[in-house]
């Protein structure tokens, strides 16, 4: 765990497969607050770059207490 000693900081490399549509029937409001019904059809695929950040952050932390834990399991 080199840069978690030394202060020094993590690089690595991140991939995101694309987000699917999600094909369950959902109710929504349109603008003018009348009640619709939500079909995705097809693979439309949104942009998970605004959460990404977040995203990378948590778990990579989480990946990081993960090691740690199990450097405490073996002392």
């Amino acid at each position: 765990m080199g840069g978690v000693s030394s202060g020094e900081t993590f690089k690595f490399k991140v991939a995101f497969k694309p987000v699917s549509t999600i094909s369950k029937t959902q109710h929504t409001v349109n603008y003018n607050g009348e009640d619709e019904v939500l079909e995705g059809k097809g693979r439309h695929d949104p942009c998970v770059l605004p959460r990404a950040p977040a995203i990378v952050d948590n778990m990579a932390a989480m990946a990081i207490m993960d090691l740690v834990q199990l450097n405490k399991a073996y002392v």
